[in-house]
């Protein structure tokens, strides 16, 4: 049995502990947000935070993820208002939107741990995202957007849990 916490709820597995994350995400719990790209941890559509890291769930197993804390798309803010996805709103990112959960995940993660990114930073960090529709200006606009925002309301707090609130 792996016992792991996903969007704050504890949870067990019980099936082959080979199974990517992504499936039992997707298949047992229904958290759909987190999507299948090219299953090899290439396109990043599968991104999920591992214990507060940004962390490709298409290849990562069951048993690699038991006593973790995940955090989906779904459980990053129960209202949408995380700046990240505000931001992404803002600058009117999504366009066929396959891709956007990933990007989100991937930039929230990279923002807890680089508050003040330079444009090199961003491109670097998102650079293993990748978008169909090719909405990259407005994906950089949107992090280096959200950062300013996360600066201003003290995201950053340790006492602070990812959606902003007190822990």
């Amino acid at each position: 049995m792996i016992k792991l916490t996903v969007n704050g709820k504890a949870r067990e597995f019980d099936g082959d502990k080979s199974t990517p994350v992504l499936w039992y995400l997707r298949d047992e719990l229904n958290l759909t947000g987190t999507k299948y790209g090219c299953g090899m941890a290439q396109c990043g559509a599968c991104t999920i935070h591992l214990n507060g890291n940004a962390q490709r769930s298409c290849v990562l197993p069951m048993s690699a993820a038991a006593g973790s804390n995940i955090t989906t798309i779904e459980g990053l803010s129960s209202d949408g208002e995380h700046p990240v996805q505000k931001a992404w709103l803002d600058h009117n990112v999504p366009q066929c939107g396959f891709c956007q959960g990933g990007q989100i995940m991937q930039a929230a993660s990279f923002l807890k741990r680089n508050p003040s990114p330079t444009d090199n930073d961003i491109v670097s960090a998102m650079s293993g995202n990748i978008c169909r529709c090719g909405t990259y200006p407005r994906i950089y606009k949107a992090i280096k957007s959200a950062a300013k925002n996360m600066a201003s309301v003290n995201m950053f707090d340790p006492k602070k849990n990812n959606s902003g609130s007190v822990a």
